[in-house]
């Protein structure tokens, strides 16, 4: 077999001929070439004056540039190694009116390529739109794998992979009409924002669903719907009170780009002699005595051999990925971005991006997954992070994952001083390290986990005590579906077996659990117990924007405090397998003022005087009263 790596560094190095009269390179490909700009389209009255359009035709460079537009200027035109590329830097005046113009490329008095640029007019507000934060719980979910809404397009002309629900690591037909049937499901549980994988075009032989090699980032999956589906997806999100994340990858794309198929330079993407794949040891990044051999591994390895790994070092490539995100945006008036293994490209590429992003929306937010398990390390990559080499990733959330690996095991151990409930204190008592723990993403399981079900055994007590502390806790909690039906499954027997298909979603499935009815007696158990606790939260000002205070665990137990003004809720999490009444003494700086509470859960009334006992294995949500 043909190895990706090797054919592209032939195609750099040998299947390339110069082409005498400006010294470029022509490009062996360069017959039954599509012609190309990308961005596709821009907007009028953006804070940012330049744009930069990517041109891709045979033998582009070879051409004259010409257009006619009051406020738009052509400042520089890039010819690059391939003769089938143009990169155009245009200045867009402030006053500059939406509208279109033709912009021709002529060789001679002949018109070889025409295209029919369009400047939108921005939504009114679109600068101001407010990103989701520490008030909302984000739902994720795959949109193969949720709900078939539009069964005719499973297959479509052109695409390479079939639909074929029988094989976990297959596409399932989930898309976007799918998602939009079930807002309502989404919205009465009680989100406030959905995290929709990837839906750009994956346009690969197999193992495509997840959406994580993309062959076009201006284009939705025909699979999945259109650009004009996801654009009303989110408005109707929108108008149902649910904001919109959208995943976005800047580390690689997929094999079957058409990009990668005639690279526009050789430095384009990171090519090696043989297949080399990267040592996903993204500690070597925070590390002051890491040797360039590691940090190249990590930075310049392949995801794997269907996605080549891009060089954000060029910096036409960290242009073209910034201002995709930003299109993206705009277009479809986005609630935020979850920023695909954020270690992995250059991080000054990340930074420049971070910075552009604010600069058109201040009131963003944009999530970095950053898979380490050290607290220091995670918060590495956060906005305004307190490091010591200066760097400023202007990401204002990160992925948990300290949180996650504590959350993982707490709930099924016995209570030592590094075991149980004395694994959330220690997380929660680093959060010095961060610049804001209250930004930080918290999730028991997602998409590459194991099903937080699994996890704990599917002991039901634990999964109550785990979804308690995950609402009330500092952070913005994330939900991956299907934790509100008990879905199990672990990684190592296949992401297919984590990633199982939302019962009810496909014409004629024998169950239907976006219905009570369709649910069994533990899934609806659990999908009330969370509802309660989502449907509180979102009203309780102490949960959404409050203080934290905790107490050390003692015996098993682990008492906190939430604080909003004169409002408080104290929760209590029994993980020991006895009742223990609680010395209220020992909590009275918090409780100072209050008589009484409510318990979220159980709605009983309780008298603070009279001390409060908590069953074994159980967790409280009290809401304090004077």
């Amino acid at each position: 077999m043909n190895n990706p790596l090797k054919s592209l560094l032939i195609f750099g190095l040998i299947a390339i001929l110069y082409f005498p009269a400006t010294g470029q390179k022509q490009s062996a490909k360069a017959e039954n070439i599509a012609f190309r700009v990308e961005p596709p389209s821009w907007w009028a009255g953006m804070k940012h004056a330049e744009l930069q359009l990517l041109v891709y035709g045979k033998d582009i460079s070879l051409t004259e540039v010409v257009f006619d537009y009051p406020g738009v200027t052509l400042a520089k035109k890039h010819l690059v190694e391939n003769s089938n590329y143009l990169f155009l830097d245009l200045l867009l005046a402030k006053d500059v009116k939406p509208g279109s113009f033709d912009i021709r490329f002529m060789r001679g008095k002949k018109a070889l390529f025409t295209y029919k640029y369009v400047l939108n007019e921005r939504e009114p507000g679109s600068a101001e739109r407010i990103g989701f934060g520490p008030s909302d719980v984000v739902y994720l979910l795959m949109p193969d794998r949720f709900a078939n809404g539009d069964p005719s397009n499973d297959n479509m002309p052109g695409m390479l992979e079939p639909a074929n629900r029988s094989n976990p690591s297959g596409r399932h037909g989930g898309d976007i009409a799918g998602i939009r049937n079930n807002l309502d499901y989404i919205k009465d549980l009680g989100m406030t924002a959905i995290w929709i994988n990837p839906v750009l075009e994956n346009n690969n032989p197999a193992y495509s669903y997840h959406g994580y090699a993309i062959t076009d980032f201006y284009k939705v999956d025909p699979r999945f719907g259109t650009n004009t589906d996801y654009v009303a997806l989110v408005k109707e999100a929108n108008s149902k009170g649910l904001k919109v994340i959208k995943d976005m990858i800047f580390n690689h794309c997929g094999i079957n780009h058409w990009f990668i198929n005639d690279l526009p330079m050789s430095n384009w993407v990171h090519q090696f002699p043989e297949f080399t794949r990267s040592n996903f040891r993204a500690e070597a990044l925070t590390d002051p005595y890491a040797t360039e051999y590691d940090l190249n591994k990590l930075l310049q390895g392949w995801f794997d051999t269907n996605m080549p790994d891009f060089d954000q070092r060029n910096p036409f490539v960290t242009e073209y990925l910034i201002q995709s995100s930003i299109w993206w945006i705009e277009l479809a008036g986005l609630d935020g971005i979850r920023l695909d293994t954020q270690p992995y490209p250059y991080k000054e590429m990340i930074a420049a991006w971070g910075k552009r992003v604010f600069e058109e929306y201040p009131n963003f937010n944009i999530v970095g997954e950053a898979w380490l398990n050290r607290e220091g390390m995670n918060a590495y990559y956060q906005k305004d992070a307190i490091v010591g080499d200066g760097y400023n990733s202007y990401l204002p959330s990160i992925t948990d994952f300290s949180m996650y690996g504590a959350m993982s095991r707490a709930f099924t151990e016995a209570d030592g001083w590094s075991e149980g409930m004395a694994r959330l204190y220690y997380v929660l008592a680093q959060d010095f390290l961060w610049a804001d723990p209250t930004q930080n993403l918290i999730f028991l399981d997602n998409h590459d986990l194991n099903r937080y079900f699994n996890s704990v055994g599917s002991d039901m007590n634990a999964m109550k005590m785990a979804l308690t502390f995950l609402l009330t806790t500092r952070g913005i909690p994330q939900i991956y579906y299907g934790t509100e039906l008990l879905m199990d499954g672990a990684e190592n027997q296949g992401h297919g077996n984590i990633r199982k298909d939302f019962p009810g979603g496909w014409p004629g499935d024998t169950t239907n659990a976006f219905t009570r009815e369709g649910r069994t007696a533990a899934q609806n158990e659990i999908f009330s117990y969370m509802q309660r606790l989502l449907q509180f939260r979102k009203n309780s000002l102490p949960i959404a924007q409050g203080n934290l205070r905790h107490f050390i665990p003692a015996d098993g137990v682990y008492v906190y405090f939430r604080n909003s003004g004169d409002e408080t809720v104290m929760v209590v999490l029994n993980n020991s397998h006895a009742p223990k009444k609680l010395d209220m003494a020992r909590y009275a700086e918090m409780l100072k003022g209050y008589t009484s509470a409510t318990d979220v859960i159980s709605l009983q009334k309780l008298r603070l005087e009279s001390g409060i006992e908590c069953q074994a294995r159980s967790a409280m949500v009290l809401e304090l009263s004077r």
